[in-house]
């Protein structure tokens, strides 16, 4: 029985349910006068998601970022070849990322939201922003080159400690991972095998925390609709988030990746995008890049003349590393989230932005939530209330479906460009 509810109520429904249930009780409380109530009494195991969500976010970035680097150590066999991979993922995630701000920015879906809700939202959350000020301020004083010192943590445990610090962790974790990568393997397959054993646990903590989004769901947006007193500007904004990422994942899949195979490799533009549609087709319908991995690999190989040297070498990498898509719909969804909450980003908050999303892109656990701790961890580095989540959660299973699919596409593209050289 356990197994047919599953089936029937996979977890992207259950959330979706708690989105609608949650939109029920804000409205419900808004027009009988309870507001107060859902605040007090509903919308805390809302917060309490939240804080589960920060929780985790630290150590599972560290852990995962560091058996992210020290699971490339095959890259010293192909050094040629590993470094000019990574080098084009990376530079085709910056892409992405730059694409969704350039998105997030132009449309800013989250100014739909009805002016006068703005500016209710802007003095509930008067706090942050007046701390977002203060920041930018002590940013300006300390001069230009600032942000070199505040990168390098000088001590781990305490920026290990405090969320919006993540970028020394970040830090950390990579020149850690280096460090163990430079060793010979020897000396250090016990402490890769350590860090394997945590990078399961932490996966599985999340998977405990994932199972209460439902609720946490329902309880904070009934909050965010009772904040709004029953507005329906917000659907209509939501309505426009959906639509900007898609159009955004679709100018990646149908014509950024097709135009880098037409420039790099002898592959017609008509070919590739005939060839794709399988591969991008089951990994719209798993969410999942690895389980599309042995359907990207055969028609690299079969269909676009791809060698399996480097098939089989750079798409099960892509899988570890490569999140375009991903990365692109977490950056208009930081910036919908920033608008519909009324929190002003500056320059330097942007390029915090990118820089921790196509950094973190190499960190996003593959499983269902995973993005959504990486969301809280970035929200929370730029000063971004992370109850915000709950706009967007209801909603994100096809987004994550589509992103996918982008996500398989951009594999095969840096694997064609890397064979065509």
């Amino acid at each position: 029985m356990t197994k047919t509810q599953k089936k029937k109520f996979p977890l992207y429904i259950q959330i979706l349910i708690g989105m609608v249930v949650g939109i029920i009780i804000g409205f419900i409380a808004t027009h009988t006068g309870s507001a107060t109530i859902v605040k007090d009494w509903i919308q805390p195991w809302g917060q309490l998601f939240i804080r589960l969500l920060q929780l985790i976010a630290i150590p599972l970035v560290f852990i995962s970022l560091v058996k992210g680097v020290t699971g490339l150590k095959d890259i010293s066999r192909f050094s040629k070849l590993g470094g000019r991979t990574i080098l084009i993922y990376l530079c085709t995630t910056v892409v992405a990322v730059l694409l969704g701000l350039s998105m997030g920015l132009l449309v800013k879906p989250g100014n739909l939201v009805d002016r006068e809700q703005m500016v209710h939202l802007q003095e509930d959350y008067q706090e942050v922003v007046m701390q977002r000020q203060e920041q930018v301020i002590q940013a300006q004083d300390k001069g230009p080159l600032n942000f070199l010192t505040d990168f390098v943590p000088n001590n781990f445990i305490s920026a290990a400690g405090d969320n919006s610090r993540i970028l020394q962790v970040i830090f950390f974790a990579i020149f850690f991972g280096l460090a163990t990568l430079s060793l010979p393997t020897e000396k250090t397959a016990s402490v890769v095998q350590f860090f394997d054993s945590l990078n399961d646990i932490i996966l599985r903590m999340v998977d405990y925390i994932i199972l209460i989004a439902p609720i946490g769901v329902a309880a904070l947006m009934a909050g965010l609709i009772a904040d709004f007193g029953g507005d329906t500007s917000i659907f209509s904004a939501l309505g426009a988030y959906a639509a900007t990422v898609t159009v955004a994942l679709f100018i990646l899949m149908l014509g950024f990746y097709p135009l880098l195979v037409r420039l790099f490799t002898s592959i017609s533009f008509k070919k590739f995008l005939r060839s794709m549609y399988p591969v991008q087709l089951f990994g719209f319908t798993t969410s999942s890049s690895a389980a599309t991995l042995p359907v990207t690999l055969e028609t690299a190989e079969r269909d676009l003349g791809i060698s399996t040297e480097v098939s089989s070498f750079v798409l099960p990498i892509g899988v570890t590393i490569n999140m375009d898509g991903t990365s692109c719909y977490q950056t208009i969804a930081i910036l919908f989230i920033a608008q519909v909450l009324g929190v002003d980003l500056s320059f330097a908050d942007l390029m915090v932005i990118v820089g921790m999303t196509v950094v973190s892109s190499i960190g996003t656990p593959g499983i269902p939530g995973g993005s959504f701790v990486i969301l809280t961890m970035v929200l929370g580095a730029v000063g971004i209330p992370a109850e915000g989540l709950a706009l967007i959660l209801g909603i994100d299973r096809p987004l994550d479906m589509l992103r996918t699919a982008v996500n398989v596409t951009g594999d095969a593209t840096v694997a064609a460009i890397v064979d065509g050289k």
